[in-house]
Order: structure tokens, then sequence, then C-alpha cells
């Protein structure tokens, strides 16, 4: 009896220390999943970031002029990051897009005909958060068009207003962190097919 409760306390003692063993492993890979995670999300706020520098209106002043970038950085102007949209969103989501003129266009920046249907955007190079105004103005050209969804596109991100304006409406809201995500699949799915036909790509 006595040999019998040895050998079940030896048997409790392995499993305590598999037990903790275990546990000390699991916490460990979490700890590095959640700092991966930390890593990914801050590498792509910080491109969200580049894309607003690299689009933003700088405006017209003497100082504005002044500002010369390095040759290692893309500066362009906010109707190219509607091209720029359009161009992520044809890679995310298939389909053809047609960005319209940049003036008397009623809201509507990006036409994008999917399989599914007709999409629209409107494009905001911004770096403060969007309220609910230019949601209002895509939902009022759906519905005048007959379009099956719509987005709005921007470098920064929604107010709280604007999220709730949007339930409902079969409107994506695409801050700059989710335009990074397209951004980034988009040009994996490009990558993919480049390689699929047998094309060198560096």
């Amino acid at each position: 009896m006595f040999v019998l409760e040895i050998a079940f306390g030896i048997v409790l003692l392995i499993a305590a220390i598999h037990f903790w063993i275990t546990k000390r492993k699991n916490e460990f890979e979490v700890s590095l999943i959640a700092k991966q995670i930390d890593k990914s999300t801050q590498m792509k706020k910080t491109l969200a970031m580049g894309l607003y520098l690299r689009f933003c209106s700088e405006g017209t002043s003497d100082d504005s002029k002044s500002n010369k970038y390095t040759k290692n950085f893309i500066k362009q102007d906010p109707l190219q990051f509607e091209l720029f949209v359009a161009e992520v969103m044809e890679a995310y989501f298939g389909g053809s897009t047609w960005v319209s003129p940049a003036s008397g266009d009623f809201g509507v920046d990006i036409e994008h005909e999917r399989e599914d249907g007709l999409y629209l955007g409107q494009v905001k190079c911004y770096k403060n958060d969007l309220s609910y105004e230019p949601i209002a103005l895509v939902h009022s050209n759906m519905v005048k068009r007959g379009a099956k969804g719509g987005f709005v596109v921007t470098t920064s991100g929604f107010t709280e207003n604007a999220r709730e304006y949007a339930k409902g409406l079969n409107i994506e809201l695409i801050d700059g962190v989710k335009l990074v995500e397209y951004w980034l699949e988009g040009l994996e799915k490009t990558e993919n097919v480049i390689q699929d036909l047998g094309i060198e790509y560096k």
C-alpha cells in the first residue's frame, strides 16, 4: 500500500512538472505572438502615416515650396492618392476601377466595377479622423445610381459618429491601417500571379 502511495505521488509530481513546463511554454508562445502582432500593427500604422505624408497637400505658401525631400521619398499630391487607392482596390478585390475627374464628381472619386456589381468610393488624404459627411455623400450616390455598395478610404481613421452612421448602409470604412493591409495583400496576389506565369520578378 505504501509503495502504491509513493508511485501515485511520483505520478502526480511528474504531471505537475509537465503542466508547469507546458504552461510556461504556452505563455512564452502567446507572448511572442502578442509582440509580433504589436510590431505588425506598428508597422501598418507607420506605413499609413507614410501614405499621408506621401499624398498630403502642402498648400501654396512659400514655406511649402521650400520643402525638399530625399530622393528616397515619394512625394505626390492628393489627386494621385485617388489613383493609388483605385489600384489598391483593383488588386485586392479584382474588377476594374475608374477615377472621376477632379471636379464635378458629386462626392464619388472612384467607381469600382466588381463581379457582383458597382461600388462607389470617396477618398480622403487626411490626418484627422473623418466624420459622417463623406459616408452620406457616397450613400446618396449609391441610392441614385443603384450601386451594390460603397467605400470611404482615408489615411487617417473615422470618428465614432461616422462608424455609427455607416452601420447598415453597405459602405466599407477603410482607415489607413486597413488600406495598408489591402495594399500589401494586393501586392502579394500580384506576385503570386507573376510566379504562376513563370516570370522572374525581383
